[in-house]
């Protein structure tokens, strides 16, 4: 008898941790009104969790979450165990994001939408999936909260990550491709809630 309740118990505890913190409801329009911001470096490389990581450029964003999602079996996940799906501009307008459907899996955002709410080629210059390298536990524990409709002001650096057998990570320096290599790899200094 006491199993079942226990059972219970630990369903309604997974329940709460999993749906709390998930993001919340936010009013129509633009939300976010600049695109993230890039900035030319004179940072020099340095070691983060056993990786060589050079940054490429200063990187300042506020951004509406589209979606989170969390890694642990990839490489990657030694650096980046979060991507985020980001918005500015009208991609953070709730008018606009009900009509477009997201999601993410294996490193990649999709997004389909049976009638364009606004132009394609906006809809990819004003969002992207980006991999978080977190500087510290707390940014790392701030980002596995997020969920859909939050707002968030990160800072720091894009980067290229390498290890000593070879493998390398680079982000994507522009906002303006799509498809393969087009994430940002962005380690994070400064995370908040806005």
């Amino acid at each position: 008898m006491i199993r079942p309740i226990l059972l219970i118990i630990a369903l309604v505890l997974a329940a709460f941790y999993f749906f709390k913190d998930q993001g919340r409801d936010q009013p129509a329009g633009i939300l976010v009104s600049s695109a993230p911001l890039q900035f030319d470096t004179p940072a020099k490389r340095f070691e983060h969790e056993g990786y060589s990581i050079q940054p490429l450029a200063r990187f300042e964003l506020d951004a509406r979450v589209l979606g989170r999602e969390g890694y642990w079996m990839d490489r990657e996940s030694d650096l980046a165990k979060y991507d985020l799906a980001l918005g500015w501009q009208r991609m953070s307008d709730t008018q606009v994001l009900d009509q477009i459907d997201i999601s993410q899996s294996g490193r990649w955002y999709h997004w389909r939408t049976d009638r364009f709410p606004i132009p394609r080629r906006e809809i990819e210059r004003s969002s992207a999936n980006m991999h978080m390298i977190p500087a510290n536990e707390w940014i790392e524990k701030q980002i596995g909260k997020l969920g859909p409709g939050d707002l968030v002001r990160i800072r720091g650096y894009l980067v290229k990550a390498e290890s000593p057998d070879g493998w390398l990570w680079k982000s994507s320096m522009t906002r303006e491709d799509t498809g393969q290599g087009a994430c940002e790899l962005v380690y994070v200094e400064s995370f908040e809630l806005l």
